[in-house]
């Protein structure tokens, strides 16, 4: 009885991680940010690009992971409750969704990096890679409804690892962006955000639904 409990709550806390990885990864799009990082670091030394390239996803972590464990705490103390965040959160990242599909993200990302570089930005770690390529809205929306979502304990521990091998991966992408870029070419860039944009958009509208029926299971 005993096993069959405990393999329940493990399938549990695979299919939550497995979600909240999936989601995260969606949103933050390390494949899609190689060319942003391409135009931001265009022109450095190939010693400067690999620090920018290890230093930008440290700095995206360290955010993410402070907003996983006092972002709860914070709207607590503004008085918005999870739902009500849910909702926001999921219509968001329904509009981060809809520019990957129908917009241009990848090139906007680049040229957003590039107009960053050209105007001499102390660090292009920090501006644009890290804030807000990497931590940007969306992403920081994702982390704090997945946090709501695991509330304390060991469902907390795995969003915090989800957040690390999430930017981990952004950083792989970085140190091959060079490679990715001539492999994947304009065209493959462009098919790759509108997929990727579509399962985004079926997460974000799940994200509304889980807060909306939040509202209505409160006042029944």
């Amino acid at each position: 009885m005993d096993c069959g409990c405990t393999s329940r709550e493990t399938s549990r806390m695979l299919d939550f991680a497995l979600s909240a990885f999936v989601t995260l990864l969606l949103v933050v799009d390390p494949v899609g940010l190689a060319p942003a990082f391409l135009a931001a670091t265009g022109g450095m030394p190939d010693k400067i690009k690999r620090t920018v390239a290890l230093r930008a996803p440290f700095i995206a972590a360290s955010i993410l992971i402070v907003i996983a464990l006092a972002g709860n705490w914070l709207l607590r103390q503004l008085g918005i409750g999870i739902p009500a965040f849910q909702i926001a959160g999921g219509l968001l990242l329904f509009g981060v969704s809809y520019q990957m599909i129908f917009g241009d993200r990848p090139h906007r990302d680049a040229r957003e990096a590039d107009k960053a570089t050209a105007e001499h930005a102390s660090d292009v770690a920090v501006f644009p890679l890290a804030i807000p390529m990497m931590a940007g809205p969306g992403a920081i929306a994702t982390t704090l409804l997945l946090a709501g979502d695991a509330g304390y304990g060991s469902k907390l521990a795995i969003i915090i690892a989800i957040v690390l091998a999430v930017c981990l991966l952004c950083m792989l992408c970085f140190v091959s962006a060079g490679l990715i870029a001539r492999s994947l070419g304009r065209t493959g860039n462009a098919v790759l955000s509108r997929v990727l944009g579509m399962l985004l958009a079926a997460y974000s509208v799940q994200f509304v639904i889980n807060g909306i029926a939040a509202v209505r299971a409160s006042f029944s």
